[in-house]
């Protein structure tokens, strides 16, 4: 089944093919037709990009979506490697596991539409879409060639081996390798047989999670998170205990208040962070939260799981200690994974435990998936023998250095007053709050004229229990180079100016009539 702003475009579509929406025809509002649809309006804006790529409508900012003048389809894109596509929201996904209608206006039958361009028009002078929304690392940064000769080299060596099923805990020369990095990483402890393989860290988060906590009960996460993990807390029927990030400067932190009462409640079974690199903040905690937020769990006798997705990738300052390298009660289980510090097809990643829960996750792997792909996870286990993966690492941290130096000065330069953002020390994303004068924005209402400008970036809301208005925007590094990242904040500075400027000629208006 096609994703729904797909449908809702091809719907569209064959209105005014059949001519039921004549050019110059307004199509409805964005919230009107979210609201009749039962969708967010994220999805409905999709769609009308979708159309506009098209050729079939057009609009302006404070005017409206129209039927184009002339008609003209474009052809598709060979090659939409930057589309407009945003993932489903949890509702979407929700509503139709329970197969409630959600489309009664619109017909979700025939075939697919063409996927949306890859250039988005601003009047007539097509521009190269910024795609600062994804985390999804750079193709061009990928090190093929290394894993190639890994992956040759092991199935050389090994042969039939690597071609059978694998144990559950997955291939034990990746997991020493991995236990090697986490001692030498601070955790002198660690053991390869405390090691639990997964497809990367999402897998794990559910793993975790499904270990911890079950239908009916409560899990405390940091707002805003990582919104994967609230998808995956609907699913299981667990409930998200919200423990605000308290913002300071350029950085961010749990407050720690907040996640002593939380864990104090019986429901919450355990606390989900982010302390390095925090998706979508940015931001890392010192070393004193740290031990203080391993000491609250430690008293309330709760598992902390610790996501580590991106801690190979710190570019400025020196190492912190993890949380899992400050436990002395053996309450923190780490994630880790390879997918943004090498690539995500890979699909490896990691669980770190102690004592029973590693046996509760080996028996809850098996359940799952039975294993994972030997070859795959002995070829990264010879990358990082070689030394080739560590070399990697030094090449993506210079370039995410220059890239987030780009982002913080295109930032300082084009983006209005009353605008700020965090300073990350690693990783891709960093966080945007935006200005609260002469009014506050919602970053989803910037969304359909950022992308006319050329530039796309993740909401603030996505990563928020109900998913909430947010000033905040998350933005990444991961697909742009310096070069398309002014270009980018450029383009949604505009956007923002323009929304400022809408609403003070709006409130002038009504002070006139009244």
């Amino acid at each position: 089944m096609p994703p729904a702003y797909r449908r809702i475009a091809a719907s569209i579509r064959a209105r005014i093919e059949a001519g039921e929406l004549a050019p110059g025809d307004r199509l409805a509002p964005i919230r009107a037709l979210a609201d009749e649809l039962g969708v967010h309006r994220d999805t409905v804006s999709q769609a009308y990009e979708t159309l506009r790529a098209q050729g079939l409508v057009e609009s302006g900012v404070g005017r409206g979506t129209f039927v184009a003048p002339s008609l003209g389809v474009r052809a598709a894109p060979t090659a939409p490697a930057a589309s407009l596509a945003f993932a489903p929201t949890t509702e979407e996904l929700l509503a139709f596991d329970a197969g409630r209608p959600r489309f009664p206006s619109v017909a979700l039958g025939g075939a697919p539409d063409a996927e949306p361009s890859r250039r988005v028009e601003s009047g007539t002078a097509p521009r190269e879409i910024v795609a600062l929304h994804k985390l999804v690392p750079d193709p061009a940064l990928y090190p093929a060639a290394a894993f190639r000769r890994a992956l040759h080299e092991v199935l050389g060596e090994t042969g039939p081996e690597l071609l059978l099923y694998g144990g559950a805990q997955g291939h034990v020369g990746l997991r020493e390798a991995i236990a090697r990095r986490l001692a030498a990483a601070g955790a002198p402890d660690a053991r390869a047989d405390d090691v639990v393989l997964c497809h990367g860290a999402s897998q794990g988060i559910a793993l975790a999670l499904r270990v911890f906590a079950s239908a009916g009960d409560a899990v405390a996460v940091e707002v805003p998170t990582y919104a994967n993990v609230l998808a995956t807390l609907v699913a299981l029927g667990v409930r998200a205990e919200p423990v605000p990030m308290q913002r300071e400067g350029t950085g961010a932190a749990p407050d720690l208040d907040a996640l002593d009462r939380a864990l104090a409640r019986p429901d919450v079974r355990a606390f989900y962070t982010i302390p390095t690199f925090h998706n979508p903040l940015g931001t890392s905690t010192d070393l004193a939260h740290r031990r203080a937020l391993v000491g609250i769990a430690a008293r309330h006798g709760k598992p902390v799981i610790e996501d580590a997705f991106e801690m190979d990738l710190r570019y400025e300052g020196g190492p912190v200690p993890s949380l899992a390298a400050v436990d002395d009660a053996g309450l923190v289980v780490q994630l880790l994974s390879f997918s943004k510090s090498l690539f995500p097809g890979v699909r490896a990643g990691a669980i770190a435990a102690r004592g029973r829960v590693v046996d509760a996750l080996v028996a809850l792997k098996h359940a799952t998936d039975l294993s994972d792909s030997l070859p795959l996870q002995a070829a990264l286990a010879r990358l990082l023998e070689s030394g080739a993966y560590d070399r990697h690492l030094a090449k993506l941290r210079r370039e995410l250095r220059a890239r987030r130096d780009a982002m913080l000065a295109a930032l300082e330069r084009h983006m209005p007053e009353g605008t700020t953002w965090t300073r990350p020390s690693g990783g891709y994303q960093l966080w945007v709050d935006l200005p609260r004068e002469p009014h506050a924005i919602d970053a989803r209402d910037l969304l359909a004229d950022a992308a006319r400008e050329g530039v796309l970036f993740a909401p603030g809301s996505e990563f928020a229990p109900g998913r909430p208005p947010s000033g905040g925007l998350r933005l990444t590094v991961a697909q742009a180079g310096p070069a398309a990242i002014e270009r980018g904040i450029a383009a949604l500075a505009r956007v923002v100016r323009a929304h400022q400027g809408e609403d003070r000629a709006a409130r002038q208006s009504a002070a006139v009539q009244l």
